[in-house]
This record gives C-alpha cells, structure tokens and sequence, in this order.
C-alpha cells in the first residue's frame, strides 16, 4: 500500500505520534498533530518540526525556539 492508497481519516481525529530522529511513526491514525506552543492544528502531511527528547510536535522553528525561551526578532 502506497502513500496514495490509504484512506483518510477526517480531519477532526488527531493522531498519536511517535517522534524519531528525521523521521516519526503514526502509532494511532489521524489527520493532524497539535503544535505543543500554540494549540494549533498540524496536518500529518506539513509536520516538519518535532523534539525526540520531549516527542512535541511544533507549527514552525519559531515555535521550537519559544519553548526553548529563545527570543527571535522578526
């Protein structure tokens, strides 16, 4: 089964990830991740920043650095 082939699950159920190194693993299917920092939804398919140590999930590197108490002026 490919990419392409797997059903949808609707975009209200939130998946249970596991966060590897480059990589992560759905353990429990769904469409979206919640960004640790702001609540917001992420699609399983635009998820690019996580923390293996914490296994969070975050929106963008902005967030990752906000939890780290990094202040970035923009």
């Amino acid at each position: 089964m490919n990419r392409f082939e797997r059903p949808n699950p609707p975009m209200s159920v939130e998946a249970e990830v596991r966060y590897l190194d480059g990589d992560f693993r759905v353990l429990r299917p769904g469409s979206f991740v919640r960004c640790a920092v702001t609540g917001e939804p992420i699609p399983i398919e635009e998820l690019r920043y996580w923390d293996v140590d914490s296994q969070e999930a975050y929106c963008d590197p902005q967030a990752k650095l906000a939890r780290l108490g990094v202040k970035v002026k923009l």
